[in-house]
């Protein structure tokens, strides 16, 4: 560690240097189009009379794609200016990076003993520089939001409010309906409680929607919800989930059977290790691989979908940071630090117009094989051994050591 606060802070403004010069010359920028969609949708919807799902943005075939309750959300953006919007939007969603961080890395430094804030900010960097980040900020997305209200419901659960666990995860189902699965890691966890008041939070928020706007309710539930053409092509390359990977084989043809068994094995070994997770108590890493499983039995995971997958990262590295066997810690570091680089590379780019040849089978789904391998061999941390003493003393120290 650095050893110095000067020294830190030089390396911290050195670090985020680097990465904002790294943003700012690397191709790719959106221009906010998808928080243009949201925004322009809800206003054609509130003062134009239009109708919610039928907008498109103008010269394009993209419109409002997520249940109605986000369009309810979104309609302070109908009393706001173009660039407030998109100020709004980069604020929600630099807190909800904030918190993300803060419950994942804050953990790690503290266990090593590392300066918090040092750490933080390097965290910051390191996030920032990530592409499905990028992208969430550069589209104007709400998946670090999704995130973070997800790992509410986590942090809740490890220090001892488990009594409101599920809300966080409800209005994130109802935004979107891809958090849903994260009910099914509740139920398989044990989590009972937190489940039904996921569930009844989503209901909630839904029934809102329906009373706020039926007829856009009526469409998106009757048509809207299950046309995926309204989400863009299967097979292009930022499709990053099984159903992409199986369409860019062969985009004529969907092979909905092929792909139903590809899902259903994904979600197998999916609720075999949250099972494990369970068994160990370890919340972080039962969510971490329940995102990880939403990216992949998802018709359709954009790269900027894969923030899901940040936690698993950092479960990742905190595991090999934590390994005593010099060896087996730096398989975990490097298998960490190469699938951090691949998802800052933009390399399934390379192949996005040959993503059927062999190498772009490979190539054009390193994202998937990322996502598929931090599924299936990320470590959980192991149970705490049980110590005599008072209950609420355990339950807050059992707490602290796994979040």
């Amino acid at each position: 560690m650095v050893s110095t606060p000067r020294a830190r802070l030089l390396c911290v403004l050195a670090l985020a240097t680097a990465v904002g010069l790294f943003i700012a010359l690397i191709p790719g920028h959106r221009g906010w189009f998808d928080v243009l969609v949201y925004y322009g949708a809800v206003n054609d919807w509130v003062h134009e009379g239009g109708s919610l799902y039928g907008y498109l943005v103008p010269g394009t075939h993209y419109g409002f794609t997520y249940p109605p309750f986000a369009a309810v959300v979104m309609l302070p953006m109908s009393m706001l200016g173009w660039h407030t919007v998109i100020a709004v939007n980069v604020a929600l969603t630099a807190v909800a990076c904030a918190l993300v961080l803060y419950w994942l890395v804050d953990p790690i430094a503290r266990e090593h003993g590392w300066p918090r804030l040092f750490t933080f900010g390097i965290a910051v960097c390191l996030l920032a520089a990530l592409q499905p980040a990028r992208d969430t900020v550069s589209f104007g997305q709400v998946n670090l939001i999704l995130v973070a209200l997800v790992l509410t419901d986590a942090w809740l659960l490890t220090s001892g409010r488990g009594r409101w666990a599920g809300i966080g995860i409800g209005l994130a189902a109802a935004i979107k309906l891809t958090p849903a699965i994260f009910i099914g890691y509740l139920l398989l966890a044990g989590r009972r409680r937190a489940a039904v008041t996921a569930s009844a939070t989503a209901a909630a928020a839904t029934l809102l929607a329906v009373l706020v706007a039926p007829g856009p309710s009526w469409t998106f539930w009757t048509s809207a919800f299950g046309d995926t053409g309204r989400i863009g092509d299967l097979f292009y390359i930022s499709n990053q989930s099984l159903r992409g990977v199986i369409a860019r084989l062969d985009p004529e043809h969907s092979h909905p059977v092929f792909w139903l068994v590809t899902v259903v094995c994904a979600l197998v070994v999916w609720g075999w290790r949250v099972r494990r997770a369970a068994r160990a108590g370890d919340v972080w890493g039962g969510f971490a691989l329940t995102g990880l499983a939403a990216c992949l039995v998802s018709p359709v995971t954009w790269v900027h979908h894969l923030v899901w997958v940040v936690p698993a990262l950092v479960l990742l590295t905190g595991a090999g940071l934590r390994e005593p066997e010099p060896r087996r810690r730096r398989k975990l570091l490097w298998s960490a630090g190469a699938a951090y680089v691949v998802l800052c590379s933009s390399v399934v780019w390379v192949w996005a117009n040959r993503s059927g040849d062999p190498d772009g089978f490979v190539g054009g789904s390193a994202y998937v094989w990322i996502t598929l391998g931090l599924l299936v061999l990320m470590p959980l941390r192991s149970p705490t051994p049980a110590v005599h003493r008072p209950a609420a003393q355990e339950s807050i120290s059992v707490s602290a050591a796994r979040s």
